[in-house]
């Protein structure tokens, strides 16, 4: 039996195919179209995974929504009620567009799906619609180890529900308390990304990486008048600072005059205050994800948590409560946000609506290690290198894992694109460009020459998962790059008093560990730890580096530049590879030198990116 799940619409668009309860494809819609939190009918992503099991879309059983179209709808209208007669602008250019596309979702989904198949199908009987707090629960819950967990998730909205608390146990999961909408973490933390210069559902990353630079001055500010947290967690937002109810902005001018002026200019220059507002709202956010966890515990005393939904991703957060030990063991959804939705409809599909059996393996997780898209073979790259007039040299298995590893330990940055792509936000050593930790010019680099980003943002280290307690606080499995923690104090650099009195921006360029660039001003990282039965090749590739330099570890960021989503195809990868100062391109086991590829220059690749 295959149930297909589907997340589509609002943002992030993906696609998932499950057959009884193992999950056979996953993968966002941006991966194929190239335009990065893709909205639109995941059409490739559900081919792909028709691909992957060798079906036709009618031979699938059931297909499931992530979410309930008219609840949103009634929420929408309820809210510019509420607000009434404010933001009657807002309404009137939204209104047309839910008439026209999103009320009769079903109907336009059906359509979509009919156009997959060249046969005649009533797809009408086999749509269902999940809830969409309850598909975050479901994607966090069912692929976990645990028999029995509670479920915390939160994001911006659902239909109507920001936050939430189910029970799971067995093939069970219930909902059993909730917010709502307006009162949003999700939507609060939103609401400083766009003060802060940023763009809302991408920018939040921004965010995190900025607070280690800043003074949580605000942090009274915030709690007295943006937001009331209760003690245990639940909160109310004083929407008078507001306008993401009926405007187009997240914020108002109270918000404004609250914090001393105007919002930043994007792409303007980034001052000590935007830092200082970071770590502020960061240290809000963790205190109520703190209180919010402890007063489930209490409540319930299950030992196991599981996350989900957008706020889920914020990994310094998730580090502070793995550190408070609140429960013996927490699980993060990899896909957190809306693209895990459609794993979680299909997910509660086969277990709430058909009631099948679950079976749990106990030491991991059955997410496969997200390594659940695309995957192409070395006689198909070959043509494509070819078609594209690529200079290349193929070598067998373990040469090009020792290329690789003393490339690496040469100083050179490689985009490595191997084995299947990995479903979620992060790169996990399947489509990840790759560096040395030990060069203290590694980060600014990547970050201006590669990335093409702000050059205070941090990347993480790849670890094996055996010496990670000889390096970092924490010896938790962390293979998908949702857990933060500091460096061993033996591993750190003593700072001078001059360094140690800097401020803001200016830490930047301080080295504050043997591996500078994947440790934070904070002495942070956030860290994926490797593990050889996930990922066999990126491990063996990580202990071919540490033989040759003594370091376990390396830098990992997605292989993608700013504006475009991670790299899907070896298309896409030789695009950005010839777009940046790479130095190497590694497709399984071909590898290719920038400085042979004589039949197009940088500059020809480069102006083909849309940055923003």
């Amino acid at each position: 039996m295959y149930i297909l799940g589907i997340s589509a619409y609002y943002h992030d668009s993906a696609a998932c195919l499950i057959k009884e309860n193992e999950i056979i494809a996953a993968v966002q819609e941006e991966r194929f179209t190239r335009i990065k939190h893709d909205s639109k009918f995941p059409k490739n992503s559900i081919l792909f995974c028709l691909k992957e099991a060798s079906i036709d879309i009618t031979d699938v059983s059931f297909i499931a929504f992530y979410d309930k179209p008219f609840l949103k709808f009634e929420r929408l209208i309820e809210t510019y009620l509420a607000f009434a007669p404010n933001g009657f602008s807002s309404f009137y250019r939204s209104i047309p567009t839910w008439v026209k596309d999103k009320i009769f979702q079903k109907s336009t989904i059906i359509n979509e799906l009919q156009n997959l198949s060249s046969k005649k199908h009533n797809f009408e009987e086999k749509l269902i619609f999940s809830e969409h707090h309850l598909s975050h629960a479901a994607s966090a819950f069912y692929p976990s180890p645990f028999e029995e967990a509670v479920v915390l998730t939160m994001d911006g909205v659902g239909e109507w529900t920001t936050t939430s608390l189910a029970m799971g146990k067995g093939n069970k999961l219930e909902v059993i308390k909730e917010i709502h909408f307006p009162h949003s973490l999700g939507l609060l933390y939103s609401a400083f990304t766009y003060y802060t210069g940023f763009k809302v559902n991408s920018g939040e990353y921004k965010l995190m990486g900025l607070a280690p630079y800043g003074i949580p001055k605000y942090v009274d500010k915030i709690k007295k008048k943006l937001v009331d947290i209760k003690d245990d967690g639940s909160f109310h937002l004083d929407m008078k600072y507001f306008n993401y109810c009926t405007g187009m902005t997240m914020t108002n001018k109270n918000f404004d005059d609250l914090f001393g002026g105007p919002r930043r200019e994007p792409e303007s220059l980034i001052t000590q205050k935007e830092m200082d507002i970071a770590a502020s709202i960061q240290q809000v956010t963790e205190e109520i994800v703190l209180k919010l966890a402890t007063s489930i515990f209490k409540e319930t005393n299950i030992s196991n948590l599981c996350l989900a939904g957008g706020v889920a991703l914020n990994c310094v957060a998730n580090g502070v409560l793995l550190k408070k030990k609140i429960f013996k063991n927490i699980w993060i959804q990899p896909a957190a946000g809306d693209a895990g939705g459609a794993l979680g409809a299909a997910f509660a599909a086969y277990y709430l609506m058909m009631k099948k059996p679950r079976k749990i393996n106990f030491n991991k997780d059955s997410m496969k290690g997200s390594y659940l898209g695309p995957k192409y073979e070395n006689k198909e790259i070959e043509t494509r290198l070819s078609k594209l007039g690529a200079n290349f040299i193929k070598f067998n298995k373990d040469k090009i894992i020792e290329n690789i590893a003393i490339q690496l330990a040469n100083g050179k940055a490689i985009g490595l694109m191997q084995g299947r792509m990995e479903f979620g936000p992060r790169a996990l050593g399947a489509r990840s460009i790759i560096a040395d930790p030990r060069l203290t010019s590694m980060q600014k680099n990547l970050n201006l020459k590669v990335k093409f980003r702000e050059s205070f943002r941090p990347f993480a280290p790849s670890i094996l998962y055996e010496d990670l307690s000889q390096w970092f606080e924490m010896k938790d499995y962390s293979p998908y790059m949702l857990l933060v923690s500091k460096i061993l104090k033996e591993k750190r650099i003593k700072m001078t008093d001059i360094e140690e009195d800097l401020f803001g921006i200016d830490k930047l360029n301080i080295a504050r560990s043997s591996v500078p660039a994947i440790t934070h001003v904070d002495y942070s990282a956030r860290i994926q730890t490797v593990h050889k039965e996930t990922n066999p090749t990126f491990h063996a590739i990580i202990s071919k580096f540490k033989e040759i330099t003594g370091c376990p570890l390396v830098v990992n960021t997605s292989f993608n530049v700013r504006g475009e989503p991670i790299v899907s195809s070896p298309e896409d990868a030789f695009k950005c590879f010839m777009g940046t100062d790479l130095d190497h391109l590694v497709i399984e086991h071909f590898m290719l030198n920038k400085i042979d590829q004589i039949n197009a220059s940088k500059e020809d690749y480069k102006d083909k990116y849309e940055l923003d």
